[in-house]
């Protein structure tokens, strides 16, 4: 019965059509859940949202802990170290809010309104059943070197670019963070205009820098897409 339930709760396999019900079911729920953020007022139907959607994430939680062992795979150990996972503390953030709409008794410790902004934690609960952020996750997994090295030298870029337009023009950039703000959206290419130079050395740098950014920015794309590529590719020869 528990190895049936691990295999419902998980993602779905191709053949496994309760386990696809279930998925859709929770990505259903947890889109829903996050409807009441949408607005600023409360009302009563918000609350029967909010109490129902607490319950499925609460029962989905009760579940997940009592397949811990199958997941993880470490025996009885696996049921104290599976709470502290990331998508255990994911799933426990997330339920939080619920507490204080199925127990009202609960409702001062809403202080400064923490729990409302913990429901924002729901959305990432959609990658434990989408198939596809399950592939990006693992590319970016096995592409980690990489990537880390293109982070490293976008951080790089950052700093030298700041640093060089604070000292290019120090009338228009009052301190060093702004510099490095600067330095981020030109790296984006978002381009906000809320700060830019005003002297022909600084727009000579900045033409300079944007060159590069585009250059840097296009590198994780292109990692990315051939990974997510070659995993789609792999998945499908384990299916053949």
């Amino acid at each position: 019965m528990r190895k049936r339930l691990f295999e419902i709760i998980e993602i779905a396999n191709d053949n496994d059509r309760a386990s696809a019900v279930y998925d859709f079911f929770m990505m259903a729920v947890i889109l829903v859940s996050l409807l009441p953020l949408t607005f600023k007022e409360t009302s009563s139907f918000f609350e029967v949202i909010d109490k129902a959607a607490g319950c499925v994430f609460i029962a989905d939680y009760v579940l997940r802990i009592t397949t811990a062992d199958m997941k993880l795979k470490r025996g009885q150990i696996s049921f104290l170290i599976y709470p502290f996972t990331p998508m255990a503390i994911i799933d426990l953030v997330a339920i939080l809010p619920s507490f204080t709409a199925i127990l009202p008794g609960l409702r001062m410790v809403k202080l400064l309104r923490l729990f409302r902004t913990f429901r924002v934690f729901r959305s990432l609960k959609v990658f434990r059943y989408a198939k596809s952020v399950q592939i990006i996750a693992e590319v970016i997994k096995k592409q980690r070197a990489p990537l880390i090295a293109v982070c490293g030298l976008a951080i790089g870029y950052v700093l030298i670019s700041a640093l060089i337009i604070f000292n290019v023009e120090p009338d228009t950039f009052t301190n060093f963070f702004e510099a490095i703000y600067w330095a981020t959206i030109s790296l984006t290419t978002m381009g906000y205009g809320d700060i830019y130079p005003i002297t022909t050395l600084g727009r000579i740098v900045t033409m300079v820098s944007s060159f590069v950014g585009i250059a840097i920015v296009a590198l994780p794309a292109g990692i990315i897409t051939a990974g997510y590529m070659d995993q789609v590719q792999t998945d499908k020869q384990h299916k053949d």
